[in-house]
This record gives C-alpha cells, sequence and structure tokens, in this order.
C-alpha cells in the first residue's frame, strides 16, 4: 500500500481539549473521551465530505486530537481492510460515519515482545459490524483487523489514539496461526 501524504487539519470538533477537573490544564484522554472525540468528529458533516476519496486506496488525513492524542480521518474504498494489527501501548476509539465497517478482533491481550508466532485458542475471535454513527474504544495492544466489505461504497471513519502512536505491528494469519510480520513507525505512515 502506497502511503499518501498525511495533511493536518483543525476542525471545530478536532481541536478540544481534555481539561483536569482539577486545574483546567489538559489530562492523558481516555477512552471514553476519545470516543467522544470520534463521535463529535464523525457529525461535522463538512469535514467528512472534504476527504479526498480514492477508488483504489484508503485515503486519510491527520486531525488535531484531543489532550495531545492522534487523530486520523480515514477513506476505505469497496473491498478495502487494515489487515491484522495492533496500536501498541496506545488505548484508542474509531467509529464509523459513513458506510459500514466490519471488525474481527482477538478477546485475549497477546504479549508485548518476544514472539513471532503463536497458536490462537478457540473461542478467542470476535466479530462486530460498525455501521454510520457506531464506534468502540479498545485497550493498549489490541489485535483487529478493519474492513469495509461493501462491494459498492465507499466507508469513512474517524480513529484517536493516545498516546499517539509508537509503532504498529502488522501480523499475518492462518487459521489459528498469528504471526508478527513487521513493525511500522510513525515515519512510515506520516
Amino acid at each position: 500500500m502506497s502511503v499518501p501524504p498525511a495533511v493536518s487539519t483543525s476542525a471545530s470538533a478536532a481541536a478540544a481539549s481534555v481539561p483536569s477537573a482539577v486545574s483546567g490544564a489538559p489530562r492523558t484522554p481516555t477512552q471514553a473521551d476519545l470516543l467522544a472525540f470520534v463521535r463529535r468528529t464523525a457529525a461535522d458533516a463538512e469535514l467528512i465530505a472534504s476527504l479526498p476519496l480514492d477508488p483504489e486506496g484508503r485515503t486519510w488525513v491527520r486531525l488535531e486530537g484531543p489532550g495531545g492524542s492522534e487523530a486520523w480521518l480515514i477513506g476505505w474504498p469497496p473491498g478495502t481492510g487494515t489487515g491484522w494489527h495492533d496500536h501498541a501501548e496506545s488505548v484508542g476509539a474509531f467509529l464509523t460515519a459513513r458506510g459500514e465497517l466490519k471488525e474481527n478482533s482477538l478477546a485475549a491481550r497477546l504479549p508485548a515482545d518476544g514472539w513471532k508466532t503463536l497458536e490462537l485458542t478457540e473461542d478467542i475471535d470476535r466479530q462486530r459490524k460498525l455501521p454510520a454513527g457506531t464506534g468502540r474504544g479498545f485497550g493498549r495492544h489490541h489485535v483487529h483487523e478493519v474492513l469495509n466489505e461493501s462491494a459498492e461504497e465507499h466507508a469513512i471513519s474517524v480513529h484517536a489514539y493516545y498516546p499517539p502512536l509508537p509503532q504498529i505491528r502488522r501480523y499475518s494469519r492462518t487459521g489459528p496461526i498469528l504471526r508478527l510480520e513487521h513493525v511500522e513507525r510513525p515515519e512510515d505512515w506520516q
């Protein structure tokens, strides 16, 4: 997949900070804060409509997330997906703004480091459909893949991560076997 250049965007919904209850200073955003942010941002029809869509590859624009988080607006052509991956030490949230996405995930926390191949147990797989307006938060080391299974419609989603992504680990999967294939760093996608 070729990586288009990232474009910084400041939408009114995207510029929100997460104030501290005590001092008024920004605090570390929680999964709930990130989910609230992606919900507000996905409701910005002008921002969603501004994302350039490519008929073959995913497109994205970087946004200002709350409390120093990293956020992205992502366009998904029909039949595209991420492949299996995690977001390392970051917690996150994402929400479908248009169309429908499917998330396949693992219902177990995997070891962070020190392995190349794992055999997964039965009943570890989870699937969820995420139509427009539906999203979810997730914790550290959440392993998943996100897909636009539509044969005709683009999907658009909003994602936020804190701390900003230190790396993304990419996996291949054959049946119950999960293999770590490579590790991407921010310079690989920004």
